[in-house]
Order: C-alpha cells, then sequence, then structure tokens
C-alpha cells in the first residue's frame, strides 16, 4: 500500500491480531468501519478502551469481573458445594449462557500458572465435587491426574463432563479421541 495509506494499513494489521481474523476479512472490516460505519467503529473503539479499563480477572475463582469477585463468585444461592474447573475464563461464559450449572468454578490456564494452593483451599471450603470442564486431550488428562493427585487428600468427588460423539455429527467427521472416549463410556439403553 502507498505511503498515504499507513494508517489504514496499521489498522487492518491490528485487526489480523484477532482470532480468526485473516488478512481478507481484516481488510474488510476495516474498510467498512472507516468508509461506510464511522460511528459503529467509534462505538466499537470506546468499548473496547472500556473493557480494557474496568474488567479484570475474579480474585477467587479466575474468571471474568468488574470487581474483585465476580458475579457468580459474590452469589450465595449458588451451590457452593460444586466446583466446575474450566481452562479459561471464556469457557465459564459459554457454560452459564446454557444456565446449567449453578455451582463454582475455577480456572485453570496452565499447569504453569496453576495456584494449586488457592484451589486447595477452595476445595477444602465445603467443596464436596470438582467437575472438569476441559476439552479433551492427553494434556487436559494430564492436567486432572496432576489436580487429583495434589487434592487426594481432600474428600471431594471428581467428575468429568461427558465427552464423545456430538449430535449431529457423522463419525467420519469425528476424532479419534472422541471416537474412542464415546466406545469406552458407552451406556446401556
Amino acid at each position: 500500500m502507498k505511503k498515504n495509506l499507513a494508517k489504514f494499513k496499521a489498522l487492518v494489521e491490528a485487526l489480523e491480531e484477532l482470532p480468526t481474523i485473516g488478512k481478507k476479512s481484516a481488510t474488510r472490516l476495516a474498510y467498512h468501519m472507516v468508509m461506510s460505519d464511522s460511528f459503529g467503529a467509534m462505538k466499537i473503539a470506546h468499548a473496547i478502551e472500556s473493557a480494557l479499563g474496568s474488567l479484570r480477572r475474579c480474585s477467587s475463582c479466575g474468571g471474568i469481573s468488574e470487581d474483585e469477585l465476580c458475579d457468580i463468585c459474590s452469589d450465595m444461592g449458588r451451590d457452593h458445594g460444586l466446583l466446575c474447573i474450566v481452562q479459561s475464563a471464556k469457557d465459564i461464559l459459554t457454560i452459564e449462557e446454557n444456565g446449567l450449572f449453578d455451582g463454582r468454578y475455577f480456572v485453570l490456564d496452565s499447569l504453569e500458572t496453576l495456584d494449586i494452593e488457592h484451589l486447595r483451599s477452595m476445595v477444602e471450603s465445603g467443596i464436596s465435587e470438582v467437575v472438569f470442564a476441559l476439552s479433551p486431550s492427553i494434556s487436559s488428562d494430564a492436567l486432572i491426574l496432576y489436580v487429583e493427585n495434589k487434592l487426594e487428600h481432600c474428600d471431594v468427588h471428581f467428575t468429568r463432563i461427558a465427552q464423545g460423539v456430538p449430535t449431529g455429527v457423522s463419525l467420519e467427521n469425528v476424532d479419534v479421541i472422541s471416537l474412542t472416549r464415546a466406545l469406552s463410556d458407552r451406556v446401556k439403553i
């Protein structure tokens, strides 16, 4: 691009940094924001600035919050005997969208950033069941074993979310790990 379009190019490059956005999509978005909907672009810019200035990790679960504790951790009406361990704060949003889980959460992120003492403290505060809601993989299985080992002295029941073949997907499109789990965890009908 020419030198006088350096700012447009910088916007395209910034948009390309977003997950799943390639050069063509970034260019379309940039063009739309600059040429078609500058008011919408300003709303997006303001929302990003506002979110960056006010959102943080919940000090208890590691989820997204505007306060020290998120709405879930501060909700006394939730089941404080259930703890769901997830891979990222985004997973909490996904589970909460369905409204099917009424317990608390703990964001695991990675083994390197795991605060096992904080997790142990949460479990010892009255948790009776720890539910692992992690994507199926060998590294997730290793994380589950590690956490179970570190919490083995706690009087807690460990479970994991069901895994296997998703509804509406043909077997040829299912990965080997999911198919293996579906076969090994089959249920009687």
